[in-house]
């Protein structure tokens, strides 16, 4: 497992927002990219001790950990415990594919009332609580920049990014941040 804590985050330091809404640099997490059959989840997800979603644009959270669904087969899992979703998933004994990307990403968690106002200044996706409901998730884009987002309560979003995204990320999110406020 990725030693999270050795990196320097891209956006150590940084902190945005406005009035209405709060951009923070999410705590230093493990991330990994999983692929696995159907049949495999049911032993994946005990392995992990929380549940992996079946459903498009949803997630499972327990204790510190989450797994979104990414596509009919594709799931990140974020484990901010210090815990090593690797070493779990390789005990599993079923067929599937990890791939450790802590250190390719970073998180920005946008929380507030314009929370979802900052966010729509570069993302195309609806984000009411209707159509994107708490534990709703997605991978998409936000201006040039392919994102995975994580509805983790009404007010509240981690935008997960590539480092090498993440000033531009940061940036359009304070541009937007900017506006909710007005």
């Amino acid at each position: 497992m990725a030693d999270t804590a050795v990196r320097k985050s891209a956006l150590s330091g940084r902190h945005g927002g406005s009035a209405s809404v709060r951009l923070t640099p999410a705590p230093n997490a493990s991330r990994v990219a999983l692929r696995a059959p159907e049949g495999s989840l049911k032993a994946l997800s005990s392995a992990l001790g929380v549940t992996i979603p079946a459903t498009p644009k949803t997630s499972g959270r327990k204790d510190g950990r989450s797994v979104l669904w990414l596509g009919p087969d594709e799931w990140l899992v974020i484990d901010e415990t210090g815990g090593d979703p690797m070493t779990a998933l390789a005990k599993s004994g079923v067929l599937h594919s990890a791939t450790d990307v802590s250190h390719r990403n970073v998180a920005i968690v946008v929380s507030g009332p314009g929370a979802e106002a900052t966010i729509s200044a570069g993302c195309p996706q609806d984000l009411s609580l209707g159509a994107f409901p708490v534990g709703g998730c997605t991978r998409t884009l936000f201006g040039k920049a392919e994102i995975v987002l994580f509805r983790t309560e009404d007010d509240t979003f981690r935008v997960e990014c590539w480092r090498s995204f993440a000033d531009f990320v940061f940036g359009l999110l304070a541009e937007g941040a900017e506006d909710a406020a007005h």
